[in-house]
């Protein structure tokens, strides 16, 4: 992977020049890492194998059997391990608080969750990742099987034999949602891990050894972490307990962990790492704890542990393990992590032309539920903000809100298969606010990151709440989207006195003013149903502060120094990471950040015509964007950038002019292209369920263009068949008619057997189940989306 990776960074930068499809613009840039307050930089070197990925479809269809085998089998972690996605590998249960999983020696930007598909080294299995993000950090409590005399560093690639890594085989690697498995080849041990929403279940099978160990490493963290203070201590024959408190993305993470063994421990120590050449003092407190716990094993005796982590203390982090793992039996654990994960994988059962198709879309809806996190006790307890201990919450408290990226497409998911989790996740935002001031901005384990740009919590509080979710206090929701608004950081002083940020007053000043005027446009929807005139009106203004940007002389957003004057010079091309007017991106990709009011960017375009034309030019568009143009520029078809998320709805901006055969172009190419069954076949940062989001939506045939208005506009679905279980017990069944790769255009819709000539469908229509029939075509269809009447609206009541 290595090998391929540095040949493809030696061509030059290229295109695709295929009638067929889409020109493909790609800038090659040298991998590097530069700190970034928001979050690392994504280079922008797409995907050779991605981008060639075959377009053509089998004539025989696969579908996810109706009865048996787990869908789980349709899932392959691996996808996103490779290139840039980040994803975790491990073992995990749905939205769980435990992701168990390897960590690998290297260090580094593609290292942000512990493990990439290139490296063959393993310095143990912590009990916290990230997944898919640009930063990296937890990897908490990191548990490593050795066997011969004791080492408690890690080693280097250099001087391995000085440390306690080993090496690994993908081929002795094993990994499926809820199970990983591994032979650690430096001590002939098979590594098992499986988990449950707050339990790591370990099983280690040894050789034959007398100093057969297992080493806490209470130190070892990933990316930006760094351990303050830790303990280790043994509380009995049988069981550790200890905490880790670090610092890193979050500023101050606290856990607590208990970690039981299935035999006696023989003997236990606790050192504090002195120097880098492994020496120690004994200790049980510092800021390099390693414990030692040693046996003698038989071979092929399995030694088993379980590890329960707690946010709040170590009696809760034993309650943890008593409540959900009261046995040992590690196969019947592995199982029911395989049910929970199927039982959430079913809610949509697919048909397609080819079971690659099965693989990334699965894959993909496994993606969405890694976060957010649980990060409560099975008693409810939970640390807060605030730095204190709530009790009796009375909802499920969660963690890990990467909502710049997630308030696009997958909180809109979760409305529509997770409705029971919507509650606990608005919930846990107003708990939130009301201990920090602020609903979340980027919240990772009871720390805010302020990480990106707008307050993108409100877009989901107000979705979920035009919706009808009724599950939170909705006068305190509108009390807390309304005073985070009315705040003066970062820019909100100018917005509310200028209409607009001052191009030199902050840097990334159009992004954050196009990002607050998407969230205030969604305010003024809450305030209109909740009868809140004055408000309605006030917020409906400042959604209007996007046109402030827009200069009409050069036809594009830009920043803006006065109400007289822009800033000099323009190119639209032009990108210079944390240093320009726009965050990770330039004019071409911002100018379409308007997703709450697309008949408004249509009218500052020039009207339907020009804003098509522009339209199309940003998919073939080629141009320089400087030597510090931001990496997260990635994923490029012209100027589109799908690696990056405020381009995500641009392909479905065609609809609102009456040309919904472009909007199946562009996405059936991305779905062909940029989602893979490889491990490199996510063209970007995975981003918390963001990236998968968009597949899941786009493979089903509509996706939420506008986040919060509860309607879904229509594609190009790359299924034969779906069911999508909906609450209450209704399902919605999904056909598309002579559907194929070069099938890809709606011919016309029914929806329960009557004809359906709009190019969406509201929240509220696919809630009510029923039979919805696309009939596909080779050709665009000539009537169908295209009238004014037939179009998505920015406001659907």
């Amino acid at each position: 992977m290595a090998e391929a990776l540095a040949a493809f960074l030696q061509l030059p930068s290229f295109h695709f020049d295929n009638a067929s499809s889409p020109p493909i613009l790609l800038l090659k840039e040298a991998i590097f890492m530069k700190p970034h307050l928001s979050k690392f930089i994504i280079p922008a070197t797409a995907l050779v194998g991605s981008l060639t990925a075959s377009m053509t479809c089998s004539a025989q269809k696969v579908a996810a059997p109706s009865k048996a085998p787990s869908l789980t089998q349709y899932v392959d972690p691996y996808i996103g391990t490779g290139f840039h996605g980040h994803v975790f590998l491990g073992a995990n249960v749905p939205f769980g608080a435990v992701q168990l999983g390897p960590m690998n020696i290297s260090e580094g930007w593609d290292w942000c969750s512990g493990y990439h598909y290139s490296d063959s080294t393993i310095i143990g299995f912590s009990h916290t990742h990230l997944s898919g993000t640009g930063i990296g950090d937890l990897g908490d409590i990191s548990v490593m099987p050795t066997t011969g005399p004791v080492k408690v560093i890690k080693g280097t690639l250099k001087n391995p034999d000085k440390g306690f890594f080993s090496f690994f085989s993908h081929k002795e690697e094993q990994v499926k949602p809820g199970y990983y498995a591994v032979r650690l080849k430096r001590y002939d041990i098979k590594a098992e891990l499986t988990t449950t929403e707050r339990v790591g279940f370990h099983q280690y099978t040894f050789p034959k050894s007398d100093e057969a160990h297992l080493i806490v490493d209470l130190q070892e963290g990933i990316g930006w972490d760094l351990a303050t203070n830790t303990h280790l201590e043994k509380l009995n024959d049988s069981t550790l307990v200890g905490y880790r408190y670090s610092k890193g993305w979050a500023v101050d993470q606290r856990l607590y962990f208990a970690a039981v063994f299935s035999k006696p421990i023989r003997n236990f120590t606790s050192v504090q790492v002195t120097d880098s050449l492994g020496n120690t003092t004994p200790a049980a407190t510092g800021n390099r704890i390693r414990g030692v716990v040693t046996f003698a094993t038989k071979a092929g005796e399995k030694v088993k542990l379980k590890v329960g982590i707690s946010p709040v203390s170590t009696d809760n982090a034993l309650a943890n393990i008593k409540a959900e793992v009261p046995h040992w039996n590690f196969n019947k654990t592995v199982a029911q992590a395989d049910a929970s994960w199927n039982k959430e994988l079913q809610k949509v059962r697919i048909q397609a032309n080819d079971k690659a198709r099965l693989t990334t879309f699965y894959t993909a809806l496994y993606h969405t539920m890694i976060a957010p996190s649980v990060f409560n006790d099975h008693n409810g307890d939970y640390w807060g903000t605030d730095k204190q201990v709530h009790k009796n919450a009375g909802f499920t408290n969660l963690t890990t809100f990467s909502l710049w990226d997630t308030y696009r497409a997958a909180h809109p998911l979760f409305t529509i298969l997770q409705p029971e989790r919507v509650n606990d996740m608005v919930s846990t935002m107003l708990a939130i606010y009301q201990q920090q001031g602020k609903l979340p901005v980027w919240h990772l384990m009871g720390n805010e990151t302020n990480c990106m740009v707008g307050y993108s919590a409100v877009p989901v509080v107000a979705d979920a709440y035009l919706k009808g979710f009724k599950g939170f206090d909705a006068n305190l929701a509108y009390e807390a989207m309304k005073t985070t608004a009315m705040r003066d950081e970062p820019g909100l002083k100018a917005v509310r006195e200028l209409g607009f940020i001052p191009a030199n007053s902050e840097v990334e000043s159009v992004s954050k003013g196009l990002e607050y005027a998407i969230d205030d446009w969604c305010i003024a929807q809450m305030a209109k149903k909740m009868g809140k005139t004055e408000d309605y009106a006030y917020f409906s203004k400042r959604a209007k502060n996007y046109e402030n940007y827009f200069d009409k002389k050069v036809g594009f957003m830009r920043g803006r120094v006065s109400q007289t004057e822009w800033r000099t010079p323009f190119n639209p091309f032009f990108s210079k990471h944390m240093k320009s007017d726009f965050t990770e991106g330039n004019p071409w990709q911002y100018t379409w950040l308007v997703p709450q009011d697309v008949e408004g960017l249509i009218g500052l375009l020039g009207g339907e015509k020009r804003f098509s034309q522009k339209l199309d030019s940003l998919f073939v568009v080629k141009g320089d964007m400087g030597e510090e143009a931001s990496n997260d520029i990635s994923g490029l078809i012209g100027m589109y950038a799908h690696g990056n998320e405020p381009s995500h709805h641009i392909s479905y901006m065609y609809s609102y002019v009456g040309q919904p055969w472009k909007t199946a172009d562009q996405v059936r190419f991305i779905t062909e292209n940029f989602y893979t069954t490889k491990p490199d076949g996510i063209i970007g940062n995975e981003d918390v369920g963001q990236m998968s989001a968009w597949h899941v939506f786009s493979t089903l045939g509509f996706y939420p263009l506008n986040p919060a208005n509860g309607a879904y506009v229509f594609g190009s679905p790359s299924v034969t068949q779906a069911t999508v279980a909906l609450g209450g017990g209704k399902t919605l069944a999904i056909e598309a008619k002579n559907n194929s790769a070069t099938n890809k255009y709606i011919q016309k819709i029914t929806l329960n057997g009557k004809p359906y000539t709009k190019s969406y469908i509201t929240h509220q229509e696919l809630l009510r189940g029923g039979k919805l029939v696309f009939d596909m075509g080779s050709k665009p269809s000539s009537t169908w989306g295209v009238a004014p009447a037939d179009r998505p609206k920015s406001v659907m009541q």
